[in-house]
């Protein structure tokens, strides 16, 4: 379709397009930069779209993707979320990655209206007052941080907003059912053109379980993890991602394969791990982030440490936390120690780097039988 628009709203201006696509407009940041780079090829007809993948299913490699590809892609996004070619659209991730390209494919397939904020941590406060987000895409980090803000209200000033590139926390969940956007978390990855499949977590509908989205086939290896067959995807793509198929379209996603902790022969889900705990912080009223890691262990091969951002505020939550640590988990899921940190490393795309965050925390607390 033709695009419907001139201009594009970007970090407070506007920006001609025609002046995008001869190389005219200039790029005051990093972002704005890869942003105009990636709007000038798809402008230009490119074909062809290289990109690095995150290791979903394996160590991060180049690929090519089809311009036919993304368009397919997006097409089965605004049929599953009912997008429409008037919606004011927020585009908040870097366009270096397949999350912020594919939004901006999406803003040209449909006709929406494309809104750039750099990446941040709250970019719905830098949205004007007198205008309107319709449908936005954001990572764990940016949610959590808009809900700890002085404006958590802003996430409902949009129609639809979809969350991926990290697995969302159990507190940030139940919190989100208090709004009335439509909010979903996203299954997907570089290999699959961004998402194959949306999981509701507030409204009516919350659902524990992914729906992929249309012409999608799912499957899994002999480990349990997801393999997935689409028209748009030129291979079937199989994940590290272990998965229990409920029916031919949904899927519960159990945790990373590279992520299980063999102690002492038994296989721990690092992912699952994590919702029990983040249930017992929740109660607790325990606000820290945190997440499980398998270190090495000289006896049981490795074993289920329990890494903290920040420390606990007072001695009886560390009390507390110990008792439910104690009494919740069998011997060998039990985390058998805490360590903290003052901050979390993130990688480029904004995920936790668990191996080197676990590097830099320090011992803090040690759980015994």
């Amino acid at each position: 379709m033709q695009y419907p628009y001139q201009y594009i709203w970007v970090n407070g201006r506007s920006v001609l397009l025609q002046d995008i696509q001869e190389g005219k407009s200039t790029a005051f940041t990093e972002a704005e930069r890869n942003a105009f780079d990636f709007i000038r090829s798809w402008l230009s007809d490119a074909s062809v779209f290289e990109l690095t993948t995150s290791g979903s299913t394996g160590t991060p490699k180049k690929i090519s993707i089809k311009r036919s590809q993304m368009q397919t892609s997006a097409r089965l996004t605004a049929q599953a979320l009912n997008l429409r070619s008037n919606y004011n659209a927020l585009i908040c991730l870097d366009t270096k990655f397949i999350a912020g390209k594919m939004m901006v494919v999406r803003c040209f397939e449909l006709g929406m209206k494309m809104f750039f904020v750099d990446p941040c941590s709250n970019p719905l406060v830098q949205i004007p007052i007198d205008r309107t987000i319709d449908f936005a895409a954001l990572v764990p980090y940016q949610v959590t941080s808009i809900l700890g803000s002085k404006h958590p209200h802003l996430l409902d000033t949009m129609l639809t907003c979809i969350i991926g590139g990290a697995p969302l926390d159990e507190e940030t969940k139940e919190k989100i059912k208090a709004f009335s956007t439509s909010m979903y978390i996203t299954y997907g990855m570089t290999e699959t053109i961004s998402h194959i499949a949306l999981q509701k977590i507030n409204g009516k509908e919350i659902l524990d379980y992914y729906t992929t989205l249309p012409d999608i086939v799912i499957n899994t290896d002999s480990r349990g993890c997801l393999v997935i067959e689409a028209p748009h995807l030129e291979e079937r793509i199989i994940t590290n991602d272990i998965v229990d198929i409920i029916d031919s379209r949904t899927f519960k996603w159990v945790g990373r394969w590279d992520n299980v902790i063999n102690s002492g022969g038994v296989k721990v889900s690092a992912e699952l791990l994590e919702q029990k705990i983040g249930q017992i912080f929740t109660r607790l009223h325990i606000n820290n982030s945190f997440f499980i890691y398998g270190a090495e262990d000289k006896n049981f091969g490795s074993r289920v440490i329990l890494v903290v951002e920040g420390r606990f505020l007072n001695i009886d939550q560390e009390s507390q936390i110990v008792h439910a640590l104690l009494h919740s988990f069998s011997a060998y899921e039990r985390p058998k120690e805490v360590y903290v940190t003052s901050l979390f490393l993130k990688t480029k795309t904004l995920k936790i780097n668990r191996q080197e965050t676990f590097k830099s925390a320090e011992l803090y607390l040690k759980i015994s039988a």
